[in-house]
């Protein structure tokens, strides 16, 4: 027997279970976040007599005499002051770290009432955040503590809320306190819980599968194999090649291959059922490489071929402008898988419903979430509906089903509410990562510094599935050039499969890559010149007016210039200072349609905004309730915001491509100027129930479009990097500039700067994802993620240049602002030691040895 206290309240327990389970679990205190089970992320922080301790690891059986606190055992006075700090400063993006923060908050200024920011870095330092960079985190305990103290004081919320208002975000007080809800925080009644059974072998033939021993477990309530899937066995977001598992007689591709799915009444029968699976398997060689795939006696992934997809953007004749070239420069680069490490597994809860199903989901669009269930279970669309909980990061890794079809399976099979959770070590190896690639840059330009041709070769493993991977090197593609004034170009990209886990989206989507690359060529280019790495940048930034190398005429709202005029002097007063820049893309574009879409419903005299966009962390919720409060120039408190459901909210694409904003912001403002005409003549009350419903499609060309200048994209964002080191080769501090267009929230646009520059810094220093033999080989805790206690200071900087017409002017931020960090990085470094690196994360910095 156990004797524990917890938020006041004394238990006394007979079972031994780690406290995590015991919070959760049984005293249903949510706010306490199931991030890893590993002891490696904080986000299940709780205060154990007064200190800071990870409740994943601490067995019951420890803590007998012990006092606990959660964030829900806060007094009314610190839930007040934490929800207004972590608002006010913008520190709440994704939300699953920050109760962990908060509770370290409190266990710090408890003891030290008036602490340093080094300090509080300090106490948060076994907390992980993978949005925010930390720094507005620290702002706000900073903030939290001079409340108490009685030095500052809480402003009262904005009331004239405009685009361009410093708002708290629509969903910061239930991030903060716990109180929202993620997949994995629902229970319902009659619940039961499933799970995959994953191949043993990278590449095997299954011979059989034998599941009477785990059909025979009591409380198992069934086992499922391909032959139950009543639609289509293969699924995938864009290319339907993923097997939702592996049939007898086919071949595993990954050791992410399901190959049945068990569900049972707990988590403990679930798991004791899966080792009653028995799994017969022919083993077979792996193809480990992209070089290994492309030899002629390959075996092949799919049947199709090892080749996924082959892009070649050809204008001019690189070749001879390049020979004819005063300077040329020729590099191979090569750049790592890295893996999201967002906070939240991925999870799923579905439920039978009108003879199809309704599915929970944490996810990036839950109209593809529907598609790929519906080719599943062989349903119309229209008898599945995807709701988004809130979305612990995604950052690209959430655009693929996971678990969402085999819960859906599960449940239309056995009519029963099912929950499907991958463990931290599952989603390591299960879904889609950022793309290693294989480049070889050559780069021109003439006795002046202006660029006049490059050629680039660039190879990417796909890994076993199609997943995203070629959109991903379209854009590699695209933007490998960079955001330069020169038209002569011969870029030829392949992604390739093999048995490696699958790559896919990650935030940059495929630029990040090619434009380390290409920034890195440009500073040789520079020395060769005798001229500064600014200058030659200066000197080629791409202007309005003026034409991209993909052809596309930059138009008024170009701001590159602003951005490295922006960060001129600072990256000249700095004896080792490193610079990179980048464009990326705001929408789909390349021809694909891409629409944008919102509902407006009149109920109870507010407007309730319906769209099918996830937030998955960047604030799309507070950015489309500013754009309402704009256009209709009517009080925050008339608006209810819905989140994505497909029965009640129009189709608005993916959360990828930095679209969001621009995209369905448009959307919003339109359906706000119907709904605006209506209210000239009645109130808000006499609109009961009518409905106003906004479209916006960006229209652009397609790939090889047969026509001058090609609209690549609707817009772009521009952006320059400046890495500053210290003398024994840290990193002093990091300066972002970026021409957003138009900051809807400068909160959080800030944030979306300072926690993207952070993830650049990982992959540019610290992260990887490592393979042996297919074999994924680290846990969360090994991935080389930055903590807060050793993260540099980011400053960013907010370039608002007009120009572009639609959704006030707003470019999409969230994936350019890990672009140039890695190029300016390794400028750094060559500066100050004359070691020019080719491959990331950097060899021999005080960051990797």
């Amino acid at each position: 027997m156990y004797t524990l206290n917890v938020n006041g309240t004394t238990y006394e327990v007979e079972q031994d279970k780690k406290l995590m389970r015991f919070l959760r679990d049984d005293l249903k205190l949510k706010s306490v976040k199931d991030g890893c089970s590993e002891g490696a992320c904080g986000t299940c922080t709780v205060l154990i007599d007064g200190k800071a301790t990870k409740a994943c690891v601490q067995p019951l059986s420890k803590m007998n005499g012990k006092t606990i606190i959660t964030v829900e055992g806060l007094s009314e006075r610190e839930k007040q002051v934490f929800a207004y700090a972590f608002g006010e400063a913008g520190a709440v993006q994704c939300g699953f770290c920050i109760p962990g923060m908060v509770i370290c908050a409190k266990g710090l200024i408890d003891v030290n009432p008036n602490p340093s920011r080094v300090e509080i870095a300090f106490a948060i330092r076994n907390n992980i955040c993978r949005c925010t960079g930390y720094k507005k985190i620290i702002d706000a305990i900073e903030m939290a503590a001079g409340i108490f103290r009685g030095e500052i004081e809480m402003k009262e919320p904005e009331e004239d809320v405009k685009v361009g208002s410093r708002i708290h975000r629509v969903d910061v007080k239930d991030k903060v306190l716990g109180t929202g809800q993620y997949v994995d925080d629902i229970e319902m009644e009659g619940m039961i819980y499933g799970s995959a059974v994953r191949s043993k072998y990278p590449r095997a033939v299954v011979k059989a599968i034998h599941t009477e021993k785990a059909k025979a477990l009591e409380g198992v309530e069934c086992v499922l194999t391909a032959e139950d899937i009543p639609g289509k066995n293969k699924v995938g977001h864009l290319k339907q090649d993923w097997d939702t598992m592996i049939a007898v007689g086919d071949t595993t591709r990954y050791l992410g291959d399901a190959i049945c799915l068990v569900a049972a009444k707990t988590p403990e029968i679930l798991e004791q059922a899966k080792q009653l699976v028995e799994v017969e398997y022919e083993e077979l060689e792996p193809v480990t490489c992209p070089e290994e795939a492309m030899k002629d006696d390959a075996p092949l992934i799919h049947e199709t071929g090892n080749i996924l997809s082959h892009e070649h953007l050809v204008r001019g004749n690189a070749d001879e402008v390049i020979k004819a070239s005063k300077y040329k420069v020729t590099r191979h680069y090569e750049t790592p898988y890295t893996e999201h490490a967002f906070l939240e597994p991925e999870a799923a809860i579905a439920m039978p419903f009108d003879d199809g199903v309704f599915i929970y989901s944490t996810d990036q669009g839950t109209y593809d979430t529907r598609h790929e269930c519906s080719i599943l279970l062989g349903l119309p669309p229209e008898k599945i509906i995807v709701e988004n909980k809130l979305v612990g990061g995604g950052f690209g890794g959430k655009e693929d089903v996971t678990v969402q079809h085999q819960a859906a399976l599960i449940a239309y099979i056995t009519k029963k509410v099912v929950k499907v959770k991958l463990t931290r070590q599952e989603s390591i190896l299960v879904h889609p990562k950022r793309h290693p690639m294989s480049m070889d840059f050559t780069t021109a330009c003439d006795e002046e510094g202006h660029l006049t041709a490059m050629k680039a070769v660039i190879v990417a493993d796909t890994g076993a599935y199609a997943s995203l991977g070629g959109p991903v090197l379209q854009r590699a593609c695209t933007h490998a050039a960079g955001p330069y004034n020169y038209q002569v170009i011969d870029i030829d990209g392949k992604a390739i499969y093999t048995n490696n886990p699958p790559a896919g989206a990650f935030r940059g989507f495929g630029v990040t890559q090619t434009c380390f690359a290409t920034e890195c060529n440009l500073n040789l280019l520079a020395e060769m010149v005798g001229i500064s790495p600014w200058e030659i940048r200066y000197r080629n930034a791409i202007r309005p007016g003026q034409v991209l190398p993909n052809g596309q005429i930059a138009d008024s709202a170009t701001g590159l210039v602003e951005t490295l005029e922006a960060v001129k002097d600072i990256y000249e007063s700095s004896p080792y200072a490193g610079i990179a820049c980048a464009m990326k893309n705001a929408g789909v574009g390349v021809g694909i349609p891409d629409t944008g879409r919102c509902r407006l419903i009149i109920k109870d005299g507010k407007i309730h905004i319906h769209a099918g966009a996830s937030c998955i962390g960047q604030g799309l919720g507070t950015v489309l309730v500013q754009v309402v409060c704009e256009t209709l120039d009517v009080p925050l408190e008339c608006l209810v915001y819905h989140a994505p459901n497909t029965s009640m909210a129009p189709d608005s694409g993916t959360t990828s491509g930095s679209r969001q904003t621009l995209v369905t912001g448009e959307a919003t403002k339109r359906a706000c100027e119907k709904l605006k005409e209506a209210m000239k003549e009645k109130t808000l009350e006499q609109l009961e129930g009518e409905e106003f419903t906004g479209e916006y499609l960006a229209k652009t060309d397609k790939m090889g479009a047969d026509v001058p200048n090609p609209v690549s994209h609707v817009a772009y964002g521009y952006a320059t990097h400046v890495c500053i080191l210290n003398e024994d080769g840290t990193i002093e501090k990091m300066v972002a500039a970026h021409d957003v267009g138009k900051a809807v929230n400068p909160n959080s646009v800030e944030g979306q700067i300072e926690g993207g520059v952070v993830m650049g810094l990982g992959y540019a220093l610290t992260e990887k994802y490592p393979l042996e033999n297919c074999h994924p080989t680290a846990k969360y805790g090994t991935l080389g993620l930055f903590r807060a206690n050793k993260t540099p200071d980011v400053e960013s900087i907010i370039i608002e240049r007009p120009g572009v017409s639609v959704a006030y002017g707003a470019i999409g931020v969230g994936e350019i602002t890990s672009i140039p960090t890695a190029p300016s990085v390794q400028n750094a470094y060559y500066v100050k030691d004359g070691k020019f690196r080719t491959s990331l994360p950097l060899e021999d910095t005080p960051y990797k040895k």
